[in-house]
């Protein structure tokens, strides 16, 4: 099964990647395809002031089509600034949710992970989860939200630069609770053998 992990703050060395990095090390003790790609060069136009052309997409667009194009299980890590998420994600679900780019919200499971300095995260993901079905709706495709998500709280206490954890049992274990389920969701989805525990 292959996952992708899409970082999807633009600021560098955001707590977003540094979710999404502890999130492939994790994912990747599970799964062998597991692969990272993030928002900080992201380009996709604003809605009303272009579109994005399938036939004419910046290297930044076309791996982003092809990490999320070829997962089975696509995660968000969804930013929180002031109870909302960045725009530059609802921007990019506008966008690809079209008709060219319907294959993205098909056949997939996604899992969300909300990301906050303080404590929050929830919110991000309540908005990207109704945003997602109904695109999935709308497009008339096949594909299933997994239904817990991840608080990431107060991320830069929580995890180093680099992603690693820096030891609090407790964020450790919500972290690990959120990929064995999410995997188990997405297991079951595509019809993978999945360990009774």
């Amino acid at each position: 099964m292959k996952v992708a992990i899409i970082s999807t703050s633009p600021r560098e060395e955001s707590n977003s990647l540094k979710v999404a990095r502890y999130l492939q090390s994790l994912f990747s003790e599970e799964e062998q395809k597991v692969s990272l790609h993030d928002f900080r060069e992201v380009d996709i136009p604003m809605v009303g002031r272009g579109d994005l052309d399938k036939d004419n997409l910046t290297p930044f667009q076309q791996k982003l089509l092809q990490v999320w194009g070829e997962a089975d299980l696509v995660i968000f890590t969804i930013p929180e600034y002031n109870w909302m998420t960045s725009g530059e994600l609802i921007n990019a679900l506008h966008q690809l949710g079209t008709k060219p780019f319907a294959h993205l919200f098909d056949g997939k499971v996604f899992g969300l992970v909300g990301v906050s300095s303080g404590r929050g995260g929830r919110r991000p993901c309540l908005e990207i989860n109704v945003m997602v079905n109904k695109l999935i709706s709308f497009l008339n495709k096949q594909s299933v939200i997994s239904p817990k998500i991840f608080e990431s709280h107060e991320t830069a206490k929580n995890l180093q630069e680099d992603g690693t954890s820096t030891g609090n049992e407790i964020y450790e274990k919500g972290i690990k609770d959120f990929v064995k389920y999410t995997l188990r969701i997405a297991r079951q989805w595509h019809h993978v053998p999945v360990e009774q525990s």
